[in-house]
């Protein structure tokens, strides 16, 4: 069979002749060109001469594997997406594939139809038309906490787009991004405002994971723009103009997760008068991201689990599956590898996810970049009010530098809501934040707590504690003594740098007599209060 000229040119490797002439007769009838190999060596050969659109390869192969190849290809700072087949139920195969950079994988035995979608998902392609009765419609009357980017104008199931809940408007400038070679600067992007390292390593790992199909899970504490990074990774991938779906895991009732997430068909239930597409269905050729994943009961996770793994859902009511071709991106502000020694999360749903890690640091972390967020955020609250920017004042600039901000950039924004709202001269000053005032460092008249010193009888000649409890007790209060005055005896930033809640802290604070320091102008409690802690 003779190939129709095309632009995109593949790579097939497989040692088995007849399902490398399958293969390959599925894609020359998509109109691609197709070169075959039979091994890691004879593949490689191949690439010296020239470059591929994609490279799909089988796991096993006679002289080595589908991981080497990879390998190979990523040393080589090729170009080609890879896409690798591997033996059905290999998860760990598959895992290790998308870490080592493969765009994503099937299991054998392949559905040619699946085949097509994912090769022409790495391609950039628009996916051949769906056969009658899979899912071609959005999600209509979703659950609160959803929301969804549309596809382009041409396909307007999708209803207009919000400005996600996580995400505050953060303008880029072209100096700040540095973004790698071939990036595209997304809106996403250019509002991660931040020349730190911090910043600078996510844009990294934005830009390195939009070109696969590997899970990805966004851990970060609340306000610190976790969907904004799900917006940018799906902006910058060859999906970008298709749906972005945004779910909050913790806003649908239980009652209505499976509805939500699978669809329904109509008579499935009482109320049930149509069919209606669930999460996966209107996300279909796009990206999923799952905010507080980490808030899915365990029954809901489960059958999540079996949706991510056989790339179909279930819609409630019906017989039979239907295929989605979906990218996950999950985020939580919880510590899922707790949870799942807590027992209240799937470690096999845990592992699926957690391919490739970002951690979105805190403003705390990043106070560097404190100024030029509060200038974007300043002009884009102007903007809305159709007046001129204020500026901020150097000594409204040190009093928000002083602040730990547990509410993260959301707070920010907040702040500086209100400081527009309440100044009355030409530039905003310290008493239009409404912030403490407090000392940047700890200084000599600070009012420090200190730690009472470890009795001499506390330890016994042999180095171990005649009295473990008193002994722990008085480890205990030293470590929150020092997180204390790490951070100028606020005891929100204090508890969590060490993993606790403002009220876990008071708790054993009042266990250990921890006393000193002035707290009632930190602030802190009202604050970690309003967040349910």
């Amino acid at each position: 069979m003779t190939a129709a000229p095309s632009q995109y040119s593949l790579l097939v490797v497989d040692d088995e002749p007849d399902l490398r002439t399958l293969y390959e007769l599925t894609l020359l009838r998509e109109g691609y060109e197709v070169e075959t190999a039979a091994s890691v060596d004879d593949a490689w050969l191949h690439l010296q001469d020239r470059r591929f659109s994609a490279v799909i390869t089988d796991m096993r192969l006679p002289d080595g594997s589908g991981l080497e190849l990879l390998q190979r290809l990523e040393q080589a700072g090729r170009a080609e997406k890879a896409i690798v087949i591997t033996a059905y139920g290999s998860a760990d195969n598959a895992v290790q594939a998308l870490k080592a950079g493969a765009y994503d994988y099937l299991t054998k035995p392949v559905d040619l139809r699946q085949f097509r979608t994912v090769v022409a998902s790495a391609l950039g392609r628009a996916e051949a038309p769906s056969p009658p009765g899979s899912a071609a419609a959005a999600v209509s009357g979703a659950a609160a906490g959803s929301r969804m980017t549309p596809r382009p104008p041409d396909e307007p199931r999708l209803a207009a787009p919000r400005r996600p809940a996580d995400a505050l408007a953060m303008p880029l400038p072209a100096a700040a991004a540095s973004p790698a070679r071939g990036t595209v600067v997304s809106d996403s992007l250019r509002r991660m405002v931040g020349t730190s390292e911090a910043m600078r390593q996510v844009r990294a790992l934005i830009d390195k994971v939009a070109r696969s199909m590997a899970p990805v899970w966004i851990r970060g504490e609340s306000g610190t723009g976790k969907e904004l990074v799900a917006h940018a990774i799906h902006d910058v991938g060859v999906r970008a103009s298709q749906p972005f779906i945004a779910v909050n895991c913790g806003a649908i009732p239980e009652q209505l997760l499976e509805a939500e997430f699978f669809g329904y068909r109509k008579g499935a239930f009482t109320g049930a008068a149509e069919d209606r597409e669930g999460f996966f269905q209107a996300a279909k050729g796009g990206t999923l991201f799952l905010d507080e994943i980490g808030d899915l009961p365990l029954a809901m996770q489960s059958k999540l689990l079996r949706a991510i793994q056989e790339r179909a859902v279930r819609p409630v009511g019906a017989v039979s599956e239907v295929t989605v071709d979906v990218r996950i991106i999950s985020a939580t502000h919880k510590d899922l590898a707790f949870e799942v020694e807590a027992g209240r999360f799937r470690q096999d749903l845990y592992y699926r996810l957690n391919v490739i890690q970002i951690f979105v640091p805190p403003l705390r972390e990043r106070m560097e970049d404190l100024a030029v967020i509060c200038s974007h955020l300043l002009q884009r609250i102007a903007a809305e009010a159709q007046a001129a920017p204020l500026p901020l004042s150097a000594a409204a600039l040190q009093r928000l530098q002083q602040h730990d901000f547990p509410g993260n950039v959301r707070e920010l924004e907040n702040l500086l809501h209100r400081a527009v709202a309440l100044c009355s001269g030409q530039a905003i000053e310290p008493e239009d934040i409404g912030l403490p005032a407090l000392p940047a460092k700890p200084s000599d008249d600070w009012p420090r707590t200190e730690a009472a010193p470890l009795p001499a009888s506390a330890l016994g000649s042999d180095g171990l504690p005649a009295d473990l409890a008193q002994h722990l007790d008085a480890v205990e209060r030293e470590i929150l003594v020092r997180a204390l005055n790490k951070h100028n005896n606020n005891r929100t930033a204090a508890g969590s740098s060490l993993g606790l809640t403002l009220r876990q802290m008071r708790y054993r604070m009042a266990r250990l007599g921890i006393t000193g320091g002035d707290w009632s102008g930190s602030g802190d409690d009202a604050g970690d209060e309003g967040r349910g802690t």
